[in-house]
């Protein structure tokens, strides 16, 4: 049976694969444009990946249409709540118990605004995770139900299978997926180099050695859930006189990658390692520190230019040209950290923007 856009971003959401829960829903804009159910689901969504901008566009646009939704006051409580808002949080909060007495989520942010609401406490619960305690609920995801219905079966014939079937196998515990089928051929890695380095430009010129040691490299990196490392070899690898092959096989590799949130990223480039070599960053992401100016905001999004490193305004690293498809919640004469994915544009530096965070103070 056909099921409709929201229903499957509501399954990816309760699998917590927020990222395909946005991409599909971004497909979609123009149908649902005007749909309350529609809004929310999307601002819950950029919520629970950090893009608090995003979230409080699509909540405002909802609130338009109804505001009494309690998913709805959730969000917005808890984007208060996030930025240290907490008389305003404690407002929605209310709002919720009075058309929900039985709402658990809003006594309990309730009390912990009473107990435990100073604004550093609120900092760690953001940069932890455990704010997500008070977001709009999700459900029960459909992984956790089966790895509490069925661990003693699957105990059982793991045991049963690798001793009776795979005597001498050992699990491969910790992998993130099965990476056999792009592992280097013998053919491959002794002819790892391009035999016509007539028939295009490269930024590098690797030995055989190099190129195959890079290839394993992502390959280590993709398993370890280092993204940024492994997208850093990809590209050395497509920059290079590797072979057609191994360029090949280090695009497939990409498909495996996701995109981060604040709480998620590892070994961000700084800004100085992008500008150096920004063809060896191209599509890593970088959370990066500073402030706004030149804002335009018409039909194509909404765009900047991002001082990076001028958060004390003291001194600049570099500026940045910075995109967001959607214009997200920044005051410009506050410091700002964004998420971005690095891109390029007529070969100058871009940052596709994802998301932003904002202190209070």
């Amino acid at each position: 049976m056909v099921r409709d856009v929201l229903d499957v971003a509501k399954t990816f959401m309760r699998r917590r694969q927020f990222e395909k829960a946005i991409k599909v829903l971004e497909s979609k804009t123009d149908i649902y444009e005007g749909n309350f159910d529609y809004y929310v689901l999307f601002g819950i969504a950029c919520l629970y990946v950090g893009d608090t901008g995003a979230a409080s566009t699509y909540f405002q646009r909802a609130r338009k249409i109804k505001m009494s939704d309690t998913n709805l006051l959730l969000g917005q409580a808890a984007l208060f709540l996030r930025r240290g808002d907490t008389d305003r949080a404690v407002q929605y909060y209310i709002d919720i118990i009075e058309n929900d007495p039985e709402n658990k989520i809003a006594a309990n942010a309730l009390e912990f605004i009473r107990t435990k609401g100073d604004y550093g406490t609120i900092c760690k619960w953001v940069d932890t995770g455990k704010i997500e305690e008070f977001y709009p609920p999700l459900g029960i995801s459909p992984f956790l139900i089966a790895g509490i219905a069925f661990p003693v079966i699957a105990c059982v014939l793991g045991i049963v299978l690798v001793v009776h079937l795979f005597p001498v196998a050992r699990p491969q515990s910790g992998k993130r997926a099965d990476l056999s089928p792009y592992v280097l051929s013998v053919t491959e890695a002794n002819n790892a180099q391009e035999t016509d380095l007539t028939s295009g430009a490269y930024n590098y010129i690797l030995s055989s050695k190099q190129i195959t040691d890079s290839y394993d490299k992502a390959m280590k990196y993709l398993q370890q859930y280092r993204d940024n490392l492994c997208q850093v070899e990809i590209n050395r690898i497509l920059c290079s006189n590797a072979s057609v092959s191994i360029k090949a096989k280090s695009r497939e590799l990409m498909n495996f990658l996701q995109e981060p949130s604040f709480d998620t990223i590892k070994d961000s480039p700084s800004y100085k390692m992008v500008e150096k070599e920004p063809m060896l960053y191209l599509d890593c992401w970088v959370s990066w520190s500073g402030r706004v100016s030149n804002v335009v905001f018409d039909e194509t999004g909404w765009r900047c230019d991002l001082l990076v490193g001028y958060e004390s305004m003291e001194t600049v690293e570099g500026v940045v040209p910075l995109h967001f498809s959607v214009a997200p919640s920044i005051e410009g004469t506050k410091p700002v950290k964004i998420l971005a994915k690095v891109s390029s544009a007529e070969g100058k530096l871009l940052l596709q923007g994802r998301a932003v965070y904002q202190s209070v103070n």
